[in-house]
């Protein structure tokens, strides 16, 4: 008999450890206006704040951060991620004036843009692009934000290719049709091209900032880090993870640390209370019920490591993030 998917997703060896911490984010993604350029064009972007993707899906162009020192040259099927604290100019000439994104863009009607020197007429290459922006919770801003780096460039010539050609070219079909459903199509297909670019990070761990990220990276304290993330209640012992990824206890837990950032403890602790905050936001059990279920023996031990690492008691937080529907912002009240 076939095991239930609750079963299944419990089970060791189907532990995912990015997925686990991508669901805490609650990532979303939302699909903006793409665009198609005709001729030379420049354009300049401001800081968005937001974690943002642009993907080319048709013919050249460059986008020069703030705060590079380089520009990315963009070819088809290349898709960039970057964390939107920095403004930028994207385009394919130096020859014409850099206009105004926000203007280009109000300028014409429709899901796609359409601007250059050469719109009117047809006249010159043409540049076919689709961005969007990733909704995420305040968990995320710690969990994700800080483990990526400001731009990440995923090449068409990298091994997940052909998968992301095929979102794209889906992309562009879901945002500009007429279809029932195509906003949302296109949003489903972003936020799994967002998935291709977190394992595309994956396979440039060296490239990752020190923190989770990078850790899930490291197959050599993976099979450590799946131990975590599938019994989080449970009271692990340095020696016994450092088992599970063959490593004597001095070497893993140099090792966790110097790919994670914390030592491997506190690592479960602060996964824990990113589960609690889920909990405690979105379930109705009991306070003792979650603090058990997390590992703790006593509401007033859960709560202590609860308020240590957030700054404000579970009830507290509770409330705060019932009154508003989000996770709330710890430091305000503490």
């Amino acid at each position: 008999m076939l095991e239930s998917a609750g079963n299944l997703r419990d089970s060791t060896d189907m532990t995912d450890p990015l997925t686990d911490t991508l669901a805490l984010t609650e990532a979303h993604c939302h699909v903006s206006r793409g665009f198609v350029a005709i001729g030379e064009w420049a354009l300049r972007y401001p800081a968005s704040q937001r974690l943002k993707f642009t993907a080319l899906v048709e013919g050249t162009c460059w986008i020069a951060f703030d705060d590079l020192d380089h520009r990315l040259e963009l070819e088809a099927g290349d898709v960039v991620l970057f964390d939107g604290r920095h403004g930028f100019v994207k385009g394919n000439s130096d020859d014409v004036p850099i206009e105004d994104a926000v203007v280009a863009f109000g300028a014409t009607d429709g899901p796609m843009a359409r601007f250059g020197s050469g719109i009117d007429g047809g006249i010159g290459a043409k540049v076919v692009n689709i961005g969007g922006h990733i909704a995420l919770n305040r968990t995320a801003e710690e969990l994700l934000m800080r483990a990526l780096p400001p731009v990440i460039h995923l090449r068409s010539t990298d091994e997940q290719a052909a998968t992301f050609r095929w979102l794209l070219q889906r992309l562009v079909h879901e945002a500009s049709t007429s279809q029932p459903g195509g906003s949302l199509a296109a949003d489903d297909l972003s936020r799994l091209l967002f998935v291709e670019a977190m394992r595309a990070c994956l396979t440039e761990a060296d490239a990752l900032p020190v923190g989770w990220l990078r850790a899930i990276a490291d197959e050599r304290i993976a099979p450590a880090l799946r131990l975590m993330h599938d019994q989080p209640g449970r009271a692990w012992r340095l020696e016994e993870l450092a088992q599970a990824a063959a490593m004597s206890r001095t070497t893993f837990a140099e090792r966790f640390r110097s790919v994670a950032g914390v030592p491997p403890l506190t690592y479960l602790l602060n996964w824990r209370m990113r589960l609690a905050e889920r909990a405690l936001r979105d379930d109705d059990q009991p306070l003792s019920a979650l603090a058990h279920s997390l590992g703790y023996t006593s509401d007033s031990a859960f709560s202590n490591a609860f308020k240590r690492v957030n700054g404000v008691a579970p009830r507290r937080f509770r409330e705060a993030a019932r009154a508003t529907r989000t996770v709330p912002d710890a430091a305000a009240m503490a």
